[in-house]
């Protein structure tokens, strides 16, 4: 499941990719974004702050200032933006790409039924999941519209 956190930071997105789609893109202040999609701007500040740290949108001060998407929607990738704000999508840590850790209690994960039963639905899980982008997602049509609904 993911979080409140996520869910607060795919709207964001969302907000920013339908700005950056007008004829005349402008940069949004925090309280626009919050407005827009419905979020208590209090989080949006920390989740912006990930999100710019990571290089997907940008920040300008001044009058006519405020954030703007400097990825295309379909380079923003919805698995990755899980574990920036997330962390590890795995179910298992010793099914992680990236925060691989052997479990604890198990002997051998070759024959670990827990590992083989999880991996199995993770990977499908996965297959889906890092198929998908922001851009998916600003399609109406789409599966993964539903995500944020």
């Amino acid at each position: 499941m993911i979080t409140q956190k996520m869910k607060y930071a795919l709207k964001a997105l969302l907000v920013l990719a339908d700005a950056a789609a007008q004829p005349a893109p402008e940069a949004l202040t925090i309280e626009a974004i919050a407005k827009r999609s419905g979020t208590p701007k209090r989080f949006l500040e920390h989740i912006l702050l990930e999100v710019r740290n990571a290089r997907i949108i940008a920040s300008t001060r001044g009058r006519s200032g405020g954030y703007q998407l400097i990825k295309a929607p379909s380079e923003i990738s919805i698995s990755e933006l899980l574990r920036l704000i997330d962390g590890p999508i795995a179910p298992l840590p010793c099914l992680s790409r990236r925060a691989y850790q052997r479990c604890d209690d198990c002997a051998d994960e070759e024959t670990c039924r827990l590992r083989r039963v999880f991996a199995d639905v993770f990977w499908s899980y996965l297959l889906i999941l890092e198929s998908l982008t922001l851009a998916d997602m600003l399609k109406q049509d789409h599966p993964a519209a539903a995500i944020v609904a």
